[in-house]
């Protein structure tokens, strides 16, 4: 898609449709629309999408009235999903070249921002192996705007759109073409054009670094595991500061020992999307270059039941030499994880976000809508809750009080790989504490988050994306 700004007003912009924000309670004359909002054929409801063929007072040669709601309500993270709406509609009927209509009430560098990251994110499908020749998609993509200066928004919106893509576009790969070690190859790749530094850890390097929680996981399968490091470093990077952002990858689950039942395990190739994201967000982070020292840690390795899988009953010393009885071989990321964070607090970084697809019951907590947040201190949850908000990625705040240790308790290790039935989004978070230990560090579980089973008007079925923006948005606006 290519994207263009265009410094004049809308009527005068060639396109071959022409989105127009309207919005409830106000009755839009442009383009000959007054009639249907007289008549009550457009009301302005989010996301009501009605299409009008030759408008007068238009060069396009469609205008498409894409509903923002009410007014008040409408904010940058709605313009997101308006915008996605329209492209995912227009696309539908052929329609090649867009351009969109941006209100000079909502037309600050934000809203622009949020205008083509929703473009870019309607236009994707998931449909890399389909071999139809019918793909439909936009070539061109206009921003009309009479506010002046916003290319840099405009910029930003593509990078940071582009990135959840690649996201995304990393995260549906099936199993048997994104094994651990293509995923690192993806990694480098990415690194090498973006000017990020890249080293990828072999088995036999995490042997002797100690990692048994992570080489447990991986001994199942015929899969070699790797620990992918991406660094970026400014050259007037804050001394004080370094963002560690850790990722799972398990690249398929399968449960091992404790396998999963056969309903559903077909999406389990999305178990490494928060390490996708991490690699996601490092791409944007290059282009967009924060002040900040930014590394990235994406353990990855598949999760199978082979004849050296670990058992039930197993248990494995961790990086920082803390022993753990593995109960259940299905709570596998927090293993990969726990040695990924020791890891990462070894390698400097004096601030952690992990996110991972970690546990059902934050699927029964807060349902496909939150992603969980715990945090270490009010610090970082303030931080991380601020640029989720920001950029529209819902979080809710979870306890991560120490009462709820007594429920990893193990009478043959220092502690077991899962409780019992109660908590388990808050247990896997107290696991996880033990080895991010005293540095300041959020968890994202994204378990509900990161996949849709049916698409949305504004994005297509599957992969999220998330927490993309909101990781990128935390790394740009840090202040000390």
């Amino acid at each position: 898609m290519q994207i263009t700004v265009e410094p004049k007003p809308a009527g005068q912009v060639e396109a071959d449709a022409l989105i127009v924000p309207v919005f409830e309670g106000r009755k839009d004359a442009r383009f000959g629309a007054a009639d249907l909002f007289n008549s009550g054929e457009v009301a302005g409801k989010p996301l009501e999408l009605t299409l009008l063929h030759h408008a007068p007072g238009v060069r396009a040669t469609r205008v498409l009235l894409a509903g923002g709601g009410k007014p008040e309500k409408f904010d940058a993270a709605e313009m997101r999903r308006l915008s996605g709406a329209a492209v995912r509609f227009l696309k539908a009927k052929s329609i090649k070249n867009v351009a969109f209509a941006l209100d000079p009430e909502f037309g600050g560098d934000g809203y622009a921002s949020a205008v083509i990251e929703g473009a870019i994110l309607g236009d994707f499908e998931p449909d890399r192996y389909k071999t139809s020749d019918d793909k439909k998609s936009i070539d061109g993509f206009a921003l009309a705007a009479g506010t002046p200066g916003l290319d840099t928004a405009v910029e930003r919106g593509r990078i940071v759109g582009e990135a959840q893509n690649f996201t995304r576009d990393l995260v549906n790969q099936p199993a048997n073409r994104l094994t651990p070690l293509a995923m690192a190859d993806v990694a480098r790749k990415m690194a090498a054009e973006s000017g990020l530094e890249c080293e990828v850890l072999d088995r036999d390097e995490m042997e002797k670094l100690g990692m048994g929680a992570l080489l447990g996981v991986a001994q199942g399968s015929a899969e070699p595991p790797v620990m992918i490091v991406l660094g970026y470093r400014p050259a007037d990077a804050r001394a004080s500061v370094h963002l560690g952002l850790v990722g799972k990858g398990v690249t398929f689950d399968t449960g091992g020992i404790s396998i999963k039942p056969a309903d559903g395990m077909e999406k389990m190739k999305y178990d490494m999307a928060g390490g996708a994201a991490m690699i996601g967000a490092m791409r944007a982070i290059a282009q967009l270059r924060p002040a900040i020292r930014v590394s990235a840690f994406v353990p990855c390795v598949e999760n199978m039941p082979g004849s050296r899988a670990q058992r039930p009953g197993d248990i494995v010393t961790a990086m920082n030499g803390k022993t753990i009885e593995v109960v259940n071989t299905d709570a596998e990321g927090r293993l990969i994880l726990a040695d990924a964070l020791t890891y990462a607090r070894r390698r400097g970084c004096t601030h952690l976000v992990d996110a991972a697809t970690l546990t059902g019951a934050v699927v029964v907590a807060l349902g496909h809508l939150n992603a969980g947040l715990f945090a270490s201190e009010d610090g970082m949850r303030d931080r991380v809750l601020a640029a989720s908000r920001a950029e529209g990625e819902r979080m809710w705040p979870l306890p991560l009080e120490e009462d709820y240790k007594e429920y990893l308790k193990s009478s043959f290790a220092d502690i077991a790989n899962v409780g019992g039935r109660w908590g388990g989004a808050v247990t896997a978070a107290i696991f996880l504490k033990e080895f991010a230990e005293d540095t300041p560090w959020t968890h994202l579980d994204i378990a509900g988050t990161a996949w849709l089973d049916e698409s949305k008007p504004y994005l297509a079925k599957g992969p999220t994306g998330l927490p993309v923006r909101t990781l990128v948005r935390l790394a740009m606006d840090w202040k000390d």
